[in-house]
């Protein structure tokens, strides 16, 4: 369970604020306007962001001040934060060691994570000989391997076409079903959230607002959402 308690960060005249629980396993959509905050949310939450007062909890104990190597948290950027001089293995192995000095148990590790996302046969590849589609998925494919009980996606496939961007979410719906990850994802497209999110969070005017039942939202949306979504 993953608890934002009195949580702020502030530059300037600019606050987020936001004060809520998500519960485990949840599915959850971070919907709102340019600039609102979303993903200075994720960032606070993985550890990358200081905050200015508050508490980020998970299942009870104060991760506030943790470094984001000792949080329970995987995430994924939307550049998907690959490094172009390492093969798509080496990528993935990152999540298991830094240093990249795997075992064989972690090597047969990093290949079963290449074909779960459907990339087997493609661990010699570098980023720069993968599509946008292979290259998400190597980055999806460094999370999993990771095993963490919350996964944070910073809009990883926007640059993705309307197809394959649909193919990545579904896979990372059944992703975080088999493994029973609570899942927090920013996206610009209400269609992500409805396909993937079972609650959402609205993040607009200074506020991540307490998650509500994606139907729920879209079926009777606040003034800020209606902006957002130009109705």
């Amino acid at each position: 369970m993953l608890t934002l308690d009195h949580f702020l960060v502030q530059w300037g005249d600019w606050e987020l604020t936001a004060d809520f629980t998500v519960p485990p396993g949840a599915k959850v959509g971070v919907l709102g306007p340019s600039g609102s905050g979303k993903s200075t949310l994720l960032a606070a939450i993985a550890g990358f962001q200081p905050l200015n007062a508050g508490r980020i909890l998970w299942n009870g104990d104060d991760i506030t001040d943790l470094p984001p190597v000792a949080r329970p948290v995987a995430i994924l950027f939307q550049d998907n934060n690959l490094f172009p001089h390492l093969t798509a293995a080496e990528n993935v192995g990152l999540g298991l060691r830094p240093d990249l000095k795997l075992d064989k148990a972690q090597k047969a590790a990093v290949d079963e994570a290449l074909q779960r996302v459907g990339l087997e046969g493609f661990d010699a590849r570098k980023p720069g000989q993968l599509s946008g589609g292979q290259a998400a998925r190597v980055a999806l494919a460094r999370a999993l391997l990771r095993k963490k009980p919350l996964m944070l996606l910073d809009e990883p496939f926007g640059a993705l076409g309307p197809a394959l961007r649909a193919e990545m979410l579904a896979l990372v719906d059944d992703l975080v079903r088999e493994t029973g990850a609570t899942l927090l994802m920013v996206s610009h497209e209400p269609a992500d959230a409805r396909a993937v999110a079972d609650s959402v969070i609205l993040v607009a005017e200074g506020r991540a607002h307490p998650p509500v039942p994606t139907a729920d939202l879209f079926a009777n949306p606040p003034e800020a959402l209606r902006d957002y979504l130009g109705g």
